[in-house]
Parts: C-alpha cells; structure tokens; sequence
C-alpha cells in the first residue's frame, strides 16, 4: 500500500476499499461474460432489439473493469484476474440461460442490483475514509446505472 500516504489516505483503509473493490471487480466480470453470452446468443422476435443493446452494455462493463482494476491499483493493492478467483467471490453465478431475451433481461436487472448494492456499501466505506477518487468514481456508476434499470425494468413492462 505504498501510495497510500502518497495520495493522503491510511493504509488500512486503503487495503480495506481494495478488498471491497477486488469483489466488485469479480462480480463485474461475471456481469460482463453473462451479458456477452446473452449478445451471442440471443435468439427470437426481441433479437433486433436486445442485440445491439446487450453490446452497449458489455462495452460499458468492460470499461468499468479497466477502471476499478486501475483504481484498486491506485490504492496500492493488486486486482485480481482470473476467474477462478472471481467465481469465489462474485455474488453473481454464470448463467447458461442467455437465448431467452425476457431472461436476459432479469438477469441483468439482478445485476445491477447486486453491483449497485456493492457500490453503495463502498460509498460509504469511501466516505469515512476520505476517499474522494473511489467515491466519486461510484456514485457516477451509480447514477448511470439507475437509469439504466428503469430503462430495463421499462423493456420489460414494469
């Protein structure tokens, strides 16, 4: 954690929020495969629709992954990257239900929830800490994502 007092946060709190992100980044990842699975393999009437839109959301994902990885980097820890290690801890399972675009679809609302969730607990975790560059990086995911549940939750007639 050596750029813990570099970047003016204490080192405990720093292993603490890299802990915390390194499970975020894991159930990130398996967000991502799942939503890459639904992409190729959607099939039926709702093909034209979702398609593209579960590619929108992979991209999105994946850049999430970049940037938590380089935030946990940030704080001096070292993020995890095999899945392996991922399926550990993620709170979101693979899924093999990816052809049925209504399915899909829940699947990534329960997502959602499960990283919002995580983000959320990391807000305040942040908060407490003083760490502006974690926190701010969450609540923008946040704000991002509770429009795109409304967006889903809407597809979905809800």
């Amino acid at each position: 954690m050596k750029n813990a007092s570099i970047i003016g946060l204490k080192e405990a709190d720093c292993k603490n929020i890299s802990e915390k992100l390194n499970i975020l980044l894991a159930n990130y990842s398996i967000f991502y495969q799942n939503t890459r699975g639904s992409h190729w393999n959607i099939k039926g009437e709702q093909f034209f629709t979702l398609h593209p839109k579960f590619e929108e959301l992979y991209n999105s994902l994946v850049l999430k992954i970049d940037e938590i990885a380089e935030r946990i980097l940030t704080l001096g820890a070292t993020p995890a990257h095999n899945y392996s290690d991922y399926l550990k801890v993620s709170t979101i399972k693979e899924t093999k239900e990816v052809s049925d675009g209504t399915k899909s679809v829940e699947l990534i609302l329960s997502s959602f929830k499960v990283v919002i969730d995580l983000q959320r607990e990391l807000l305040d975790i942040t908060d407490a800490a003083g760490d502006e560059g974690t926190n701010s990086q969450m609540s923008d995911y946040i704000t991002e994502q509770e429009k795109e549940v409304w967006m889903y939750n809407s597809y979905l007639g809800k």
